[in-house]
């Protein structure tokens, strides 16, 4: 393989806020080299891509033209519960009435993101639908 993706990287005001944010999502420490204050700044979520913060002087005025999309090993609903009350916000619901669906949120410095259904869902709803 000749290329890798080393990091997805998050515009911000505030990368170490944001950063701590996103922390608590992947339930990943941010480096005790970091501080408040500092220009830029990288977690390592396990299993996936690093992300790295880095403040910029303009705040974020449109949709992204690309998010992450979060499958947690938990039910959907109850992740993007666990995500609000760390401080994400709503942008659209798109959950259906038989489970399928998604959530976009957004987070604290409106960065969107989606949360999908676990592979147990899906598992489900397939067993369902073949029945």
């Amino acid at each position: 393989m000749g290329t890798v993706i080393r990091n997805v990287s998050f515009d911000c005001a505030d990368p170490y806020e944001l950063a701590q944010f996103w922390s608590r999502v992947f339930d990943c420490p941010v480096d005790p080299e970091f501080k408040p204050g500092d220009e830029e700044l990288v977690i390592e979520p396990p299993g996936g891509p690093r992300l790295y913060f880095q403040r910029v002087p303009e705040p974020k005025t449109v949709k992204n033209r690309v998010h992450i999309c979060l499958q947690p090993d938990v039910p959907r609903d109850r992740e993007v519960e666990r995500v609000l009350a760390l401080g994400a916000t709503v942008v659209a619901d798109r959950r259906e009435p038989d489970g399928t669906g998604w959530v976009v949120l957004a987070d604290p410095e409106g960065n969107e993101f989606c949360v999908l259904r676990s592979d147990a869902e899906r598992a489900l709803a397939e067993k369902v639908t073949d029945e």
